[in-house]
């Protein structure tokens, strides 16, 4: 499964923590793991382990997005928007790895997928000034 594709699913899983309690996800996860076809356990497990580090950092990222958006704190932002956000940032700040162009990129490309009809300008707005505070 491509990178593209992978981080979809987690913004997916994400997305749909927003709706459970903390002590439902695990189960979540399993029922949303075995509707895909054709997963395979490496993929699985990279999902599973990116998920569990971005809520782990929640908090943090959280703190730093309404930091960043002035007058759009998190409890006001578009759902959708604020995956794609929380996503994006964590790549930003803990996974160096990816390049900034990608990660933003592909948060605004699901803002366009998922969110609503100004959600990408939106999302690529402050991960822009996101970039230039983490990198």
């Amino acid at each position: 499964m491509g990178r593209s594709k992978i981080r979809e699913h987690i913004f997916k899983l994400l997305f749909m923590s927003q709706f459970n309690e903390t002590e439902e996800m695990p189960q979540q996860l399993a029922m949303y793991f075995e509707e895909l076809e054709e997963l395979g356990e490496s993929d699985r497990n990279y999902m599973e382990e990116k998920y569990r580090q971005i809520i782990s950092h929640l908090e943090e990222i959280d703190a730093l997005l309404n930091e960043i958006s002035k007058g759009w704190k998190t409890s006001r932002m578009a759902r959708v928007d604020l995956t794609a956000l929380r996503l994006s940032v964590y790549e930003l700040k803990y996974e160096p790895e990816i390049p900034t162009k990608v990660s933003i990129n592909e948060a605004v490309e699901l803002a366009k997928k998922y969110g609503g009809e100004d959600s990408f300008s939106f999302v690529n707005g402050i991960l822009g000034k996101a970039a230039k505070e983490l990198r």
